[in-house]
C-alpha cells in the first residue's frame, strides 16, 4: 500500500476536528494557518472563530482599520501576522475583485503568504496537488526519507520540499497535507515519537535504522538577547501614560514607558525626566514580569508613579475605559493588570 493511501485511511479515523476543515473556503484557510504560525491549535481555536465573525469576508478584513484587526488578535501575538494578513486582504481586493488566487506563484506574490500558506491554500481550498511543508511535515519528511542533514542548509530544504512534493496525491491532496500536519503534531512528534502508533512506521526508514529521535538534524539557534527594564507605570489623576509603537517590533501596539536596565527609585525620577520629560513622584515599586520572544527575554520591574505634568510629543494619558480598547501586547499584561487594580 502506499504511503498516501496508508496516511489517508489513518486521517479518516483520527483527523482532529477543526472548524477550518471540511470545508472548500480559501480564506479561512489562510487565516487560520496564518494563526497557526508559532501557535498552538487550542490557542487558536477561540481567536479563529471570534476573527471570522467579525471578518466573514476577505472584503471584510481587508475594509476594516488595521487598528480594530489588531485589537481582534491581541493576544495571540507576533502581530506582524495580523498586518500582513490585513494588508494581504486588500491587495486580493484591488488586484483579484476578492477572489484568493488558487495558484501558488500568485499567492506567493500576496502580502504574508509564504510558500507553506500558499501550498496550505492551493492544496485545501483548490485540490491543487501541491505541498505544504511547515516543522511539522519537515520532520516527517526527514524520518521518512532518512535525511539526516541539517535542515537548515539551502540544499537539504530544497530535497525535503522535493519528497514532500512527490508524495502529494493527485486525489485529496487538502487531506493529505492536512494529515501530514496532523502525523507530525499527534505521533511522530519531536524528541520520541510514537512509532508503535504510526500508521507509515513500514515506509519508514527512520523507523527502520531506529534513530528517529535523532532525526531532523535542526540548526543551532542563539540564545535570546536577555535585556532589563524598569517599566514605569505614571499617572496624571485617573489616566495613564501609553503610547503606540512605532518600532518594527509591536508596531502599532500601545505600551506604558520602559527605560533599559534596573534602576533604584531614588534613580528614577532623574532618568524618567531625562528619558521621557516628566517630573514624577510618589514611586511605588508594583512587582516583576518576565516576557520570552523569539530573539529577546524582557525581564521588567514595575514601578507606580504620579505626575501633574501634561503628556510629552508622541504619549497620551488614557483613563481606564480607553486603555480596555487599544490593543496591548501580552509582553505588558501585568503591567495592564497593575493599572486596572490601582486604586
Amino acid at each position: 500500500m502506499h504511503f498516501a493511501e496508508l496516511l489517508l485511511r489513518w486521517y479518516d479515523q483520527h483527523a482532529r476536528v477543526l472548524p477550518w476543515r471540511g470545508i472548500h473556503n480559501a480564506y479561512h484557510t489562510w487565516v487560520s494557518e496564518t494563526m497557526l504560525q508559532q501557535t498552538r491549535v487550542e490557542t487558536v481555536l477561540a481567536y479563529f472563530d471570534r476573527f471570522i465573525r467579525r471578518f466573514p469576508t476577505v472584503e471584510a478584513l481587508a475594509a476594516a482599520p488595521e487598528d480594530e484587526v489588531l485589537k481582534m488578535w491581541e493576544g495571540l501575538g507576533y502581530y506582524r501576522r495580523a498586518r500582513n494578513l490585513h494588508k494581504g486582504a486588500q491587495q486580493v481586493v484591488a488586484e483579484h475583485g476578492g477572489v484568493i488566487p488558487s495558484d501558488v506563484k500568485e499567492l506567493l506574490k500576496i502580502s504574508g503568504i509564504g510558500e507553506y500558506t500558499a501550498g496550505a491554500i492551493a492544496s485545501i481550498a483548490y485540490d491543487q496537488a501541491v505541498p505544504a511543508v511547515d516543522g511539522n511535515v519537515i520532520r516527517v519528511v526527514s524520518r521518512v526519507k532518512g535525511i539526516r542533514e541539517n535542515v537548515g542548509i539551502p540544499s537539504v530544504k530544497r530535497r525535503i520540499a522535493q519528497e514532500a512534493a512527490a508524495l502529494v496525491p493527485q486525489s485529496r491532496p487538502g487531506d493529505f497535507n492536512q494529515a501530514m500536519m496532523d502525523l507530525g503534531a499527534t505521533i511522530c512528534v519531536p524528541g520520541t515519537p510514537s512509532c508503535e502508533r504510526c500508521p507509515v512506521s513500514a515506509l519508514c526508514d527512520a523507523y527502520r535504522e531506529g534513530d528517529a529521535e535523532d532525526i531532523p538534524e535542526l540548526p543551532r539557534k542563539n540564545p535570546p538577547r536577555v535585556i532589563d527594564y524598569d517599566l514605569c507605570l505614571i499617572f496624571n489623576g485617573d489616566r495613564v501614560l501609553m503610547r503606540q509603537r512605532t518600532e518594527t517590533m509591536l508596531q502599532g501596539l500601545w505600551v506604558y514607558p520602559m527605560v533599559e536596565d534596573h534602576h533604584t527609585v531614588k534613580q528614577l525620577p532623574a532618568l524618567v525626566k531625562r528619558k521621557i520629560g516628566l517630573p514624577v513622584t510618589d514611586i511605588q515599586t508594583a512587582g516583576e514580569a518576565k516576557h520570552i520572544f523569539t530573539h529577546q527575554v524582557w525581564q521588567m520591574k514595575l514601578y507606580i508613579m504620579h505626575t501633574t505634568a501634561e503628556a510629552p510629543a508622541g504619549w497620551r494619558f488614557v483613563t481606564m475605559e480607553e486603555m480596555q480598547q487599544l490593543t496591548i501586547p501580552t509582553a505588558v499584561k501585568k503591567a495592564k493588570e497593575v493599572v486596572l487594580n490601582y486604586e
